[in-house]
């Protein structure tokens, strides 16, 4: 009998199994039947080639059974490899400085955070979670970097609102400077870097978030005890190796991204309200500038003088004895100086804005101010000059290649550019053609012309533009010609990659570039100046951070040079230096008051307009 139960029960689940009986208890029905009946057949979807990442996983598969201690390897390198990269962008910091060691030996409670948030999460909701936080993570990244680099060149952090366009200007002066095969593999790769950096934070946080739900409890117990070492080194102030052990790095860089953009979306009105509101915008012309009347003045801006050309202990031994020659050299031909300090709105670059700022009366720091005042009719400087009808304004602009529509809102009758000057000579890296060049070109074309009224003009020196290699140097002002006589110089200089990749050489080569602006422009005036030519020359900005010095000022030097007494009598108010350099306690001003001061001090009826 319990054979035949045991055989009974085999053929019970035998019967089970087979296809089922029709209810009439005929036999069953012998026609194959599919899961799909308007799917393809069973022989073709067998003859169907399998899918290539399918392929490809078996593939693994059978590559880690027959190599496992090679697999695991490559598992741990890749785990390794997604923890570095996770971490790493979590304390990754914004300035150049921050980047060391001790920097990343700290804990991020982002990580803490995030390991608790994906343990709790369902399977699919965590690898959604994982992915969009690793591509956020990878964004917020290349907008680290963009802080370190604009921190390096400007001073500043990276504003995602405005500051996308200074790229292709970085674009341009790399190849400018390095040529333009090394700008086109410079702007590829960084294209390239963008999405495979996203990519790759994606795929390095899914890995971290598998790896976490595989050990689930270690996981758990890691994060608890990681919490609490990071409320422990918060709540008594712990450091190692200079730094905070705790950090918030990443939600912090995240939290000062969102208040630049805030703060930039206010500021637009705010800044469009106050450019309205002009001192002078409603004086008459009769009642601006009445004291300078038949005085030629010449504005000029020497790129990227700073503060730390004259009192760096590398740089200033040099620049120092230029305008010391250069003071004792213009008093000889009766000229006379006094020299302060003035705070630029920017810092290593953006001179347009140094510019607008020191012209408008306004502090233009941002890409979006620059449009706002430009485009609107506050009265610049040098448009005052133009309003009286009294002088002939003229800028001359080397360093502009392009159309310059701002001409108009700077009060300019005529804008001589880079192909203006008849300039035949070689470009030295960024700058054009050299200052002296440049010089000799205003006066022939214009201040040295007979003429019914006097002269206003802005003048811009650029051979002090970085990477300050080759620097030309002075040659007879008979000699220049058509600016041939520089071949054998530019080809006979530094080679911008040896400088800009050395900070003690870019240190050097600047002051020189410095010494040759400055030479070139006192020699001008002492050539072609007359008892009616009054010289107010200054700094843009201070040079890049690498070579003006980790927390140097945005100080610059300005100096006023004339002969006639009664010019630098007017300004006696002032305080400043005797001479072209600047005392170290001479006063400093922000650049965004000159405007005002000047325009009193020789004579200028204040008439408030826009209120």
């Amino acid at each position: 009998m319990v054979f035949v139960r045991k055989d009974l029960r085999v053929a019970v689940f035998t019967r089970s199994r087979r296809a089922p009986h029709s209810t009439t208890g005929d036999a069953p029905d012998p026609t194959p039947r599919t899961a799909d009946p308007e799917g393809p057949p069973a022989a073709e979807a067998a003859a169907r080639p399998p899918r290539p990442w399918a392929a490809r996983v078996t593939h693994w598969r059978a590559w880690r059974t027959r190599y496992p201690r090679a697999a695991r390897a490559v598992r741990r390198t890749t785990t390794v490899l997604a923890a570095a990269l996770v971490l790493g962008a979590l304390l990754l910091p914004n300035t150049p400085a921050g980047l060391e060691v001790n920097w990343f030996a700290r804990i991020p409670s982002e990580a803490v955070i995030g390991t608790v948030v994906l343990l709790w999460l369902p399977h699919r909701p965590r690898l959604v979670a994982a992915a969009l936080c690793g591509a956020g993570l990878g964004a917020l990244t290349v907008l680290n970097l963009l802080d370190i680099g604009f921190n390096e060149y400007l001073g500043r952090g990276f504003n995602p609102v405005l500051d996308w366009g200074l790229l292709d200007d970085a674009r341009s002066y790399l190849a400018d400077s390095m040529g333009g095969a090394a700008a086109a593999w410079a702007t590829a790769g960084a294209v390239a870097l963008v999405p495979a950096l996203l990519l790759l934070m994606a795929a390095a946080a899914v890995r971290l978030a598998g790896l976490l739900t595989a050990h689930r409890d270690r996981a758990s117990r890691a994060a608890l005890i990681t919490a609490t070492a990071w409320m422990t080194c918060v709540a008594f102030g712990l450091h190692a190796f200079g730094v905070p052990v705790a950090s918030q790095r990443a939600s912090s860089a995240l939290r000062e991204q969102a208040r630049r953009v805030t703060d930039t979306l206010r500021d637009e009105a705010a800044f469009a309200e106050e450019a309205r509101a002009d001192r002078f915008g409603a004086t008459p012309a009769g009642r601006l500038v009445p004291d300078l009347r038949g005085k030629d003045v010449v504005f000029a801006f020497i790129e990227s003088y700073g503060r730390s050309a004259i009192e760096d202990p590398v740089m200033a031994p040099g620049v120092d004895r230029t305008l010391d020659a250069g003071t004792e050299a213009l008093a000889e031909a009766g000229f006379h100086a006094r020299s302060g300090w003035l705070t630029s709105a920017t810092y290593g670059g953006s001179s347009w804005l140094g510019h607008s700022t020191f012209l408008s009366g306004l502090w233009v720091d941002s890409q979006q101010r620059y449009r706002t005042v430009t485009t609107s009719d506050h009265l610049t400087l040098t448009k005052a000059f133009a309003k009286t009808g009294a002088w002939d304004t003229v800028g001359v602009m080397p360093g502009v290649q392009k159309a310059w529509p701002e001409a108009e809102w700077y009060g300019l009758d005529k804008v001589y550019d880079a192909s203006d000057l008849g300039y035949q000579g070689p470009k030295f890296s960024w700058s054009t053609m050299p200052d002296q060049y440049a010089l000799e070109a205003f006066q022939r074309l214009e201040h040295g012309r007979k003429r019914d009224r006097p002269l206003m003009a802005e003048v811009i020196l650029t051979s002090s533009h970085q990477p300050w290699a080759p620097i030309p140097r002075t040659v007879g002002w008979d000699e220049l010609g058509d600016g041939s006589v520089f071949d054998d110089i530019e080809a006979a200089g530094e080679k911008p990659a040896d400088v800009i990749t050395d900070s003690a050489k870019s240190r050097e080569e600047y002051g020189r570039s410095i010494q040759y602006s400055v030479t070139c422009l006192t020699q001008w005036l002492e050539r072609y100046g007359t008892d009616d030519t009054v010289l107010v020359f200054l700094g843009d900005h201070q040079p890049i951070a690498r070579v003006s010095g980790e927390g140097a000022s945005r100080d610059v030097p300005v100096s006023i040079v004339a002969k006639d007494p009664k010019v630098l009598d007017a300004i006696d108010g002032w305080n400043w230096s005797d001479g072209l350099r600047p005392a170290h306690d001479a006063p400093v001003w922000r650049m965004s008051s000159f405007r005002d001061r000047f325009l009193t001090a020789y004579g200028s009826t204040p008439r408030p307009s826009g209120r």
